[in-house]
């Protein structure tokens, strides 16, 4: 795994319900085509940038680590990708760290089944670019289940989103608006609103259910 990745804390991911939740407040809308969509005025980039630390958006422009690293960041990178419909990258890394993290043993079977189809196997409906030398490797890593069957595919993933949609992020007006906002922000607020109108993502199946 890439440094730090191992210890990122376990609330970052503790359940799909969770992030479905948080990642509906800065969903408006499922269907969000446009950065303008995301954030369609400037109150609404407010009501966005009032809820999150300064410090915490400064970090986010620093590294992917740290962007993932935080609740808040990680819903925010994948509202951007949403936008661009190149979502997959990270809906695998985040499938990836709920297996490892969340998974009881006796349902590791059938989760690394699930996560292999959906975006590993060739033409699978969320294929992640992985070089074919990984991909068998990852399907031969499945006669033996594990919490890191999918470890280096997840690592190889996580390098491909730092040079690129990482990049494009941190130049983004998505990211931009809300890191020039000078108040302090309060995440508690997005956790609250975030219970409402949440689009159906992840998938079910990525919560086990």
């Amino acid at each position: 795994m890439c440094k730090g990745l191992a210890a990122l804390p376990a609330t970052c991911l503790r359940s799909a319900k969770d992030i479905k939740h948080k990642i509906g407040f800065l969903l408006q809308k499922p269907e969000i085509q446009q950065h303008q969509t995301v954030v369609k005025n400037n109150n609404e980039k407010a009501t966005v940038a009032n809820r999150i630390d300064p410090e915490e958006v400064k970090k986010w422009g620093e590294s992917l680590e740290s962007l993932v690293s935080h609740e808040v960041g990680l819903m925010t990178f994948e509202t951007f990708l949403r936008t661009e419909f190149s979502q997959e990258n990270l809906e695998f890394w985040m499938a990836c760290e709920d297996y490892k993290r969340n998974t009881p043993p006796e349902k590791l079977a059938t989760k690394a089944r699930e996560i292999f189809d959906m975006f590993v196997e060739v033409e699978s409906p969320k294929e992640v670019n992985l070089d074919s030398t990984t991909k068998e490797e990852t399907r031969r890593n499945l006669a033996s289940i594990n919490p890191t069957n999918f470890e280096e595919a997840q690592r190889k993933i996580f390098l491909l989103m730092e040079k690129d949609s990482y990049r494009r992020f941190i130049k983004s007006k998505l990211f931009l608006n809300i890191l020039q906002q000078p108040e302090k922000r309060n995440i508690c607020g997005i956790m609250k609103r975030g219970r409402r109108n949440a689009p159906d993502w992840p998938p079910s199946w990525i919560n086990g259910h």
